[in-house]
């Protein structure tokens, strides 16, 4: 799998070790990008001893969700980026199942994964498809399709936190770009 396609980016704001768990769940071949929203150096530091993958950038205020993850995504120079929670946890092949898609769909803007609140086992959608299209997604999971966003732009920094990702997927549709949910 070529990793270097992809990078995850996690915002945080004084999440201790409840990154630590989402960070060993992510192959150490992937870059990810960590926006804290603190000064704490200490958290920096033992986030890069510990993570050779990890890049923590320190800003020093709570920017919230939106204006903190579009902070590292641009930063990114990946052709793909994933937006993770810091209390979110990656499966197994949750990357390798997010850059497969890339190969059958070319024309997503955000893929996310199928284990959204809404959904349980018995939806229809989930026991016929491995990927179907949705008009919205969760936030604590985006993998962007960078190329995608060039005129929507990503997160609209008038939300400090909640609606960020339903605005967002609101204007991706608008724009008549898709969205997938994948197994």
């Amino acid at each position: 799998m070529d990793y270097n396609k992809i990078t995850i980016v996690i915002n945080t704001f004084k999440s201790g070790d409840i990154i630590e768990n989402c960070l060993d769940s992510i192959n150490p071949a992937i870059k990810v990008i960590n926006i804290e929203n603190s000064n704490n150096i200490n958290f920096k530091k033992k986030l890069e001893n510990k993570y050779s993958n990890v890049e923590c950038f320190l800003v020093g205020e709570n920017l919230g969700y939106a204006k903190g993850n579009n902070l590292g995504l641009s930063k990114v120079k990946s052709e793909f980026a994933l937006i993770l929670n810091p209390d979110t946890k990656l499966e197994k092949n949750t990357v390798d199942n997010f850059l497969d898609v890339t190969n059958k769909i070319t024309d997503f803007a955000i893929v996310g994964p199928a284990k959204q609140n809404e959904f349980t086992s018995t939806d229809d959608n989930l026991e016929k498809e491995n990927i179907f299209q949705v008009d919205s997604l969760k936030g604590f999971a985006m993998f962007l399709n960078l190329k995608e966003f060039k005129e929507i732009g990503y997160f609209d920094e008038n939300f400090f936190i909640y609606l960020e990702e339903i605005d967002l997927c609101k204007r991706v549709k608008e724009k008549r770009k898709n969205i997938y949910l994948v197994k």
